[in-house]
Formats: structure tokens, sequence, C-alpha cells
């Protein structure tokens, strides 16, 4: 009679799931983002890296089971046996994945090279904030190209084509 793994066993064996491809998905709209992406690209590899817009329809057909709207936010990688990775983690898998920066890649999944390296991603998220406007009454808003703004007072409102008034905006 066979039973099922137990949970340490099953995390035992995906842990021993090489990793042959990494898909970084990034914000294609976002200027720090696409700089990292050009870098990645220049860089050797000893685990391929595939570049793909975040929420793009490349992105939605190739893993149609996660959260698109909250790719654009923060980094996320997936591994090809379907591995997930966000946000420090991400950074942390990528530089892995590079012949050069692979020992830092180890030094920061370390307890203490992971607060590092979660450091190093929030002001990454600091910086990609600075994407702050002003909208049509005047107050600071935070801006993204595909029609969404987001006011601290007021939340999330979607201005896109077609949505000129606030009846488009979520209650």
């Amino acid at each position: 009679m066979s039973t099922a793994p137990t949970a340490p066993d099953r995390d035992a064996a995906v842990a021993r799931v090489p990793v042959r491809r990494l898909t970084v998905l990034y914000d294609a709209e976002c200027a720090l983002c696409a700089h990292v992406r050009d870098w990645l690209g220049r860089q050797r590899q000893l685990v391929p890296l595939e570049l793909v817009p975040a929420g793009s329809a490349e992105a939605r057909a190739r893993f149609p089971g996660l959260d698109h709207a909250g790719t654009l936010d923060d980094i996320n990688v997936v591994g090809d046996a379907g591995q997930l990775y966000r946000g420090a983690a991400a950074w942390v898998v990528v530089l892995w994945a590079l012949r050069e920066h692979r020992p830092l890649a180890h030094r920061l999944s370390t307890p203490a090279g992971m607060r590092l390296a979660k450091g190093a991603a929030l002001a990454a998220a600091k910086w990609r904030d600075g994407r702050w406007g002003r909208d049509q009454q005047g107050r600071e808003v935070y801006q993204r190209a595909d029609g969404w703004s987001y006011d601290p007072s007021r939340g999330w409102r979607y201005t896109g084509p077609g949505c000129e008034s606030e009846a488009c905006a979520p209650r």
C-alpha cells in the first residue's frame, strides 16, 4: 500500500527539480525596469532568462493562472517547472541565473542577505513610485499608462479611453 508523500517529502522533491529556464515578468512602462531588462540581456547567463512584459498578451497566454495585475506591482519570475518568485526572492533568483552574479545571489539568499535584498527591492519600488503626477483637479496621483491612477485620499480610479467621467471609478 502506498501513501501520499508528507509535506517535507513534497518540499524536498520540489527542491530537487532543476531550473533550466526562467521567465522574468517586468513592467515595460517603467524606465528602471526597462533599463534592468536591457542590462540582463547583456549579461552572461548560466540559466537562460526570457524577458516578458508583465500583463502582456504573451504573459497572460503563457501563465493563465497568474495574478497579472499583481505582476505589474513587483518583479515576478517563473521557473520552467512552475516555480514562482516574487519581490526580493525574484531579484535573488535572477542574480543566481547570471554567471558573474551567482556568488552574490548565494550571499543574498542567507537570512541577513535577504534583508538586504528586500531593502534593495523596496528602494526600487520607491523609485518606481516616482510616477506621481497631477490629475484634472490638481491632486497628486500615481499614474499608470493603462488608464489607472491612484489618489491616496480616494483610492484607485480608471480614466482610460471612453471613461472621462466618474462613471468608471470603482465603488
